[in-house]
């Protein structure tokens, strides 16, 4: 199977860059532009993306690439820095752009490049650059300019060598998705060869050659991730698989006997559940910032692991559900920064007994891990759970946590998604929760003065988690969510409705 290799310059949306080649049917993965030439070669790509990025190409230290990736005679296509380091590279020049683009601009193109083909002549596309090109360099001319950007897209078709200020990866571009499919399909000669069904393939055959005759312990969260990952573990190494569900006292209401229901159910697999609350609570006792509540439970999920391994007989690996963005955020993938650390990111403590972590999720996004999931074979109604961090509540009660928040919070999160999903848009709405947060205020409750906690509604719509827009959820709805909340929850009279896309924020407020 042929695959792209794109090369991450650090740039924000440079996830969506896979993702939007992986929906083509193509095979791609991200590597940090550091690779050398002889790991480029042992990758054997069939083509070359390179991303955006925040550097200034023309400044001192500016990430660089060996000149000789352009002899390879591969098809390349720069975005953003992508381009312009294409042709700082190859005798061309950038400067500073004398109008800087955020957002949708309108580009016309000249209607003879590959790039463009069957899109039409002018239309919107999302810029987001201060610096552009300023000369070409040889055999290159230009496809597309904007009012503002003289070189908006250029080509060197005889040595296949395209590039675009603007980001064909983000949805704000219309026809961006058709120059990504011409780009592949027309330019490299590519097909759609990828699919969920030959990644469980490739996937099973990879964790079967690493895990040999070796014991596998997986650690089931109650999130849709780790069930699908011990779907596929169990495909490919049946008993040698052994599932720990770790109730930590951090779970959704009553999900503990749900998720340990649905996975006996649906996989005939032997769970291994172990209450403790106990412990973890302690150790978060008084914690009040927000990596360290997670350090502290990635932490507690290894001891715990190392405990319930010992008492099983020698275990060989640690299987996770880590996911591509949970890499990525951790900033554990490509040239990206940390946002927020994910418990089961970063590898194993020096004094972990375990030989290595399997993670056969690590290079999906969210919608391929249900799409995988589905193929698995499991029910749809533990495919489609609503997603839930491995930290649990511990990130969803802002400050210190005790058991009454814990139980306020269950309580309130359980009527807010029993109301989206009568309301039917438990599949539209990606996700949605509440959060206890640690503000308290007065309000009046049958003629008597109150202090209690605000709840804050939190639901997004999404297709890769990467990026996130708000739901715009119907007024009566909401208003039933705050009434029921405020009239059956104690300790709560005030709701509020959190209206912030990722970015600026992110999806969970810790």
């Amino acid at each position: 199977m042929k695959r792209v290799l794109v090369l991450d310059f650090g740039g924000q949306y440079n996830l969506l860059v896979a993702r939007r080649v992986r929906e083509c049917g193509v095979y791609c993965e991200i590597k940090p532009y550091r690779m050398t030439m002889d790991e480029i070669r042992a990758f054997d790509p069939a083509a070359i993306i390179f991303t955006g990025g925040p550097a200034t190409v023309f400044e001192p230290n500016a990430p660089q690439l060996d000149p000789a990736i352009f002899s390879l005679g591969l098809p390349i296509l720069g975005i953003c820095y992508g381009q312009q380091l294409m042709i700082h590279q190859l005798g061309g020049a950038c400067h500073k752009a004398d109008v800087r683009e955020y957002g949708k601009v309108e580009l016309t193109h000249d209607g003879k490049s590959e790039l463009f083909h069957g899109v039409e002549p002018t239309s919107v596309y999302w810029m987001s650059h201060g610096v552009e090109v300023e000369r070409l360099a040889p055999g290159f001319r230009v496809t597309a300019t904007t009012a503002g950007c003289a070189f908006a897209a250029i080509e060197d078709a005889q040595r296949k060598l395209y590039g675009v200020q603007f980001h064909p990866e983000v949805l704000h571009t219309v026809h961006g998705m058709e120059i990504i499919k011409n780009f592949l399909f027309r330019i490299c000669g590519l097909s759609p060869e990828w699919s969920m069904a030959s990644y469980v393939t490739e996937a099973v055959e990879e964790c079967r050659a690493k895990i040999g005759s070796g014991r596998v312990l997986l650690a089931l969260s109650g999130g849709v991730d780790s069930a699908v990952a011990a779907a596929l573990l169990y495909k490919a190494v049946g008993e040698q698989l052994t599932c720990i569900f770790v109730d930590h006292g951090l779970l959704r209401k009553n999900e503990g006997d749900e998720v340990e229901a649905a996975m006996k159910n649906a996989l005939g697999m032997k769970i291994i559940r172990v209450d403790a609350a106990d412990r973890f609570l302690g150790k978060l006792a008084g914690v009040t910032e927000p990596e360290r509540k997670r350090k502290i439970i990635g932490e507690e999920f290894i001891r715990v692991f190392e405990a319930e391994a010992k008492k099983i007989g020698k275990v060989d690996f640690l299987a996770q559900g880590t996911i591509y963005p949970d890499v990525v955020e951790s900033g554990a993938g490509g040239e990206s920064v940390v946002i927020k650390s994910h418990h089961n990111v970063g590898g194993l403590p020096d004094h972990v007994d375990f030989k290595e972590i399997i993670e056969p999720l690590r290079r999906l996004f969210k919608d391929e891990v249900r799409a995988l999931g589905i193929e698995l074979g499991l029910p749809e109604k533990l495919v489609w759970r609503q997603p839930f961090p491995g930290p649990g509540l511990a990130i969803r009660v802002i400050g210190e946590i005790t058991r009454d928040k814990l139980a306020i919070l269950r309580e309130a999160d359980a009527i807010f998604r029993e109301e989206v999903a009568k309301a039917g848009l438990d599949r539209t709405v990606n996700q949605y929760f509440a959060v206890l947060t640690n503000l308290r205020s007065v309000g009046v409750m049958g003629d008597e003065r109150t202090y209690d906690y605000t709840v804050a509604l939190r639901a997004v719509e999404t297709q890769d988690f990467m990026t996130a827009d708000f739901s715009r959820l119907p007024w009566e709805l909401l208003d039933t969510v705050s009434r029921r909340i405020v009239g059956e929850v104690k300790h709560v009279n005030r709701i509020c409705y959190d209206v912030t896309s990722k970015p600026p924020a992110t999806v969970e407020w810790e």
